[in-house]
């Protein structure tokens, strides 16, 4: 499975009508997020994800959760430093795309070595989306944490600073507030995917 250059992050507050014209725009990796949900609820969120993206040949990954990826037949998840150890998850479900958030090499040292398939690294820049993250990385670390693992940018990535992080070795992005918070999600979408190249 191709890892996707950008994953858009999306919770039930989302313009979940959107979806679909933001994958045919080129979002190619979707990550199901939201803490303030049941699992229920988690799990038809993530098959609404999965209906409206898969047609365009987007990737579904759920954030945290891989009970809720393993029941709703989703293509990846994504660990948090808190979350089941990416150890375990790889073990327990080896066909999915496993993801693990990493602050610096030795983290994306440490989840290589548990047969993670990608680094979701930041957050690189000041973001407003997630409160308890630490200061900004920088484009930087990205450089200085390069070479183990692909790299997903995370944090304040928007229009603008994709070629900042891509030039310091990143693999691609995540974005949330980039394409959520703005009036056109779309135009936002299109822009971010040219400037992946």
């Amino acid at each position: 499975m191709a890892l996707p250059r950008i994953f858009c992050l999306v919770s039930s507050r989302d313009d979940l009508s959107l979806l679909s014209d933001l994958a045919e725009a080129g979002v190619d990796g979707f990550q199901v997020r939201d803490k303030d949900v049941t699992t229920r609820e988690l799990v038809e969120l993530t098959r609404v994800v999965q209906a409206a993206v898969r047609p365009a040949g987007a990737t579904v990954v759920v954030d945290d959760r891989l009970d809720v990826a393993l029941a709703t037949g989703a293509d990846g998840v994504h660990l948090g430093a808190d979350d089941l150890p990416v150890g375990l998850a790889t073990r327990a479900a080896p066909h999915l795309l496993v993801g693990a958030t990493c602050r610096d090499r030795s983290d994306v040292e440490r989840a290589a070595a548990a047969g993670a398939a990608y680094a979701g690294f930041g957050p690189v820049f000041a973001t407003s989306s997630k409160s308890g993250l630490p200061d900004p990385l920088g484009p930087g670390a990205v450089a200085a944490a390069c070479g183990v693992l692909p790299l997903v940018a995370i944090g304040g990535i928007d229009a603008g600073r994709v070629a900042p992080v891509l030039d310091a070795g990143a693999h691609g992005v995540a974005v949330l507030g980039a394409i959520w918070r703005e009036p056109d999600p779309v135009a936002v979408a299109k822009e971010l995917v040219r400037e992946l190249g």
